[in-house]
Order: structure tokens, then sequence, then C-alpha cells
């Protein structure tokens, strides 16, 4: 990497840093942000996207313009006192927003590339690889993934949930770290139900070793450019979100996180331990899993499961489960890695809690 790449990679993220941590202006603090996030996304690019934003500055303009004015119709129509206009205004927005990039038919091309022709190349791949006849054919392996998953499910519904914690250890008086024991027990539920499991089941799989299933660092080293452009898309959208009351009252789960330093980084490593595990699960054991057999569509199945574990989250929230399950499923099939999806998980988890920690219980004396 050039001098000046490495400078404009430092630039870009030390100004989305200072963003977040400045007391700036919310709207300010997103625009900053995702300027300098994405100018380091750009400069850690292969020359091919340095040459396609050269050569597509024109389109690539209308997009960023179109995509500028529906968010402004949104956070307007957010803030609207009537809740008719408020659903009137983000529907119409969405749908001017879709139809322009539909209709417009350089920026349709792209679409295409990121999704269509992506998912042929994963079809290809499974095919050069897939046994004759193993295509719709009854599969050792589907079976054992699809109903360990379902076995995982379950039991983490059923016994994993903070709920049960609560059954089997009665809160004790003056145990002030109770409820972050409640998150320990939900926490390494997961990684049983995420990782353990799964790695069972696939020790006892023929032919098959768990460095396949997408813990590669090698394709997420490659493509690190991807995974910070994906994020300074998605900012702007969340600290947009922080300012709603169901934001507020949802993020951070653990409620005690502002009291001390210890409560926070104890929360945050059981949440990121809980999002390893979750991406391996998804992004992982059941895409490479169901691969050989199902090519692309191993995908759509996958964010079946996924989007139902974000009930009971905001609407918003669960909704865009559904296409960022296909964004990070599509990624991890074609590099071969899940760390990207870790990344971005980490990366929005953290920042959601730093922005929802206001009007939380102090510090300890």
């Amino acid at each position: 990497m050039s001098a000046l790449r490495l400078v404009i990679v430092l630039v870009g993220l030390g100004l989305a840093a200072c963003a977040l941590l400045l007391s700036w202006p919310l709207d300010a603090r997103a625009a900053a942000a995702s300027v300098g996030l994405f100018s380091a996304a750009c400069a850690l690019g292969p020359p091919e996207v340095r040459a396609f934003l050269r050569r597509e500055w024109p389109a690539l303009a209308r997009l960023i313009t179109s995509i500028i004015l529906c968010t402004v119709i949104v956070v307007l129509a957010r803030r609207a006192s009537d809740r008719w206009l408020m659903l009137a205004g983000t529907l119409g927005a969405a749908i001017a927003e879709i139809t322009f990039v539909l209709v417009d038919p350089k920026i349709r091309s792209w679409l295409k590339f990121l999704s269509v022709d992506q998912w042929r190349a994963i079809d290809a791949e499974a095919e050069a690889e897939r046994q004759p006849g193993e295509a719709g054919g009854f599969s050792w392996t589907v079976l054992v993934v699809l109903v360990v998953c379902a076995v995982s499910l379950t039991l983490q519904e059923y016994i994993g949930d903070r709920g049960e914690f609560e059954k089997w250890f009665p809160g004790r008086r003056g145990d002030i770290y109770y409820d972050l024991k409640g998150f320990a027990w939900w926490s390494g539920w997961r990684v049983l139900g995420y990782v353990i499991i799964p790695c069972i089941a696939i020790a006892c799989l023929p032919g098959v070793r768990i460095r396949d299933f997408h813990v590669t660092l090698r394709g997420f080293v490659g493509h690190l450019w991807i995974y910070l452009l994906m994020f300074a898309l998605i900012l702007p959208a969340v600290i947009e979100a922080s300012m709603t009351s169901t934001f507020r009252h949802t993020y951070p789960f653990y409620r005690m996180a502002n009291r001390s330093a210890f409560d926070l980084w104890s929360w945050e490593a059981l949440y990121a331990a809980q999002f390893v595990s979750l991406e391996f699960f998804f992004r992982g054991f059941l895409l490479e899993g169901l691969r050989r057999t199902l090519g692309s569509n191993a995908i759509f199945v996958m964010i079946v499961p996924y989007c139902m574990i974000h009930y009971g989250k905001p609407l918003p929230e669960t909704l865009g489960a559904i296409g960022a399950g296909v964004i990070l499923g599509t990624l991890a099939m074609r590099t071969r890695s899940i760390w990207g999806g870790v990344l971005i998980h980490i990366g929005v988890a953290i920042t959601m809690d730093m922005l929802a920690l206001r009007g939380l219980p102090t510090r300890l004396r």
C-alpha cells in the first residue's frame, strides 16, 4: 500500500472515530463517520475499484443523491406528529428509491452484478464440487445440518433464555451482578448452541473439516474494504435510529452497562462472543453444510431462522435482518469467511450500545 493510501485510511478511520466520540449533532456525526469510512474503504480497495469510481462517478452521484433525499424524507416523516403521515412518508420514500434503482439501467446492472451474478458464481462452484446425482437427492449432510439447526434453536429458546436462568438461579439479595450473570448464561448458551453442538455434528460427518466452514481469515483480509463500505452505509441509519424511544428502551440489553467499566466491557465481551458464535452458525455451519446440495439457495434457507431469532426486537431491525442475511450470506459464500460478518455485527452492536448509554444508571461511586 502506498503512503498516500495509508494516510487516507488512517485519516478516514480517525474521522469516523471522532464522529462517534465527540458531542457533535447526530446528523453531523452520521455524515462525518460515513465519509471517513467510505474514504478508508476506497483507499483499501483494489485498483479496479478506484478505476470504477473514476469511471462511474456520474451514476454514483445520482445514486448517492437519491439516497440522501430518501433519508431526509424518512427522517422528516418519522418526526411528524401524525402516525399516518409518518407511515406514508416512509413508505413513499422507500418505494420511490426502489423505483429509481430499478429504472436506472446503470444502477440496475450494478445490482444484478452484486446479487444474481454472485449467486450464479456460487452455483458454479457448488456444481464443480458436487458428485453426480447429489443435487436434489437425499443428503445426510443436509439432514444433520437442518436437524441440528432446529434442535439448537429450540434449546436456546427454552433453556438458554435469561428467564430460565432466573428460574434455575433465583436472584440473591445484594448481588449487584445478578443481571450480568444472566447475560453470561444467555451468551454461554449461544456459544454452546451455535458453535459447540455444530462442531460435534461436523466431526461426525465424513469428509468434512471444521476449517472448511468459512472460518478462514484469508478471504476476509482481501475484502476488508467491502465491510468498511457496508459499515459506512449502515452507520447513518444506526445513528438516526438512536434518537427514537424504541431504540433507547431496547439498547443496550444489559441495562446496567453504564454503572462501571467492568459492567460495560464484561457485557460487550459477552455480546461479542455470541456474535462470533452466531456468524459461525448461520454463515458458516448452515451455508457450507447446504452449499453442495442447494448452491446459492442455501442463503435463502438460512435467512428464515436468521430473521426469526430477531423476533422481539424493533420491527425495522427484524425486517432489516432479511436483507442483511442475504448480503452477509452472499459475501460469506463468495469469500469463504465469516469474519466480515463478525466485524459488521460487533461494530454495529458496540456503536448502538454507546449511542444508547445516555440515561442509563451512572457509574458506581
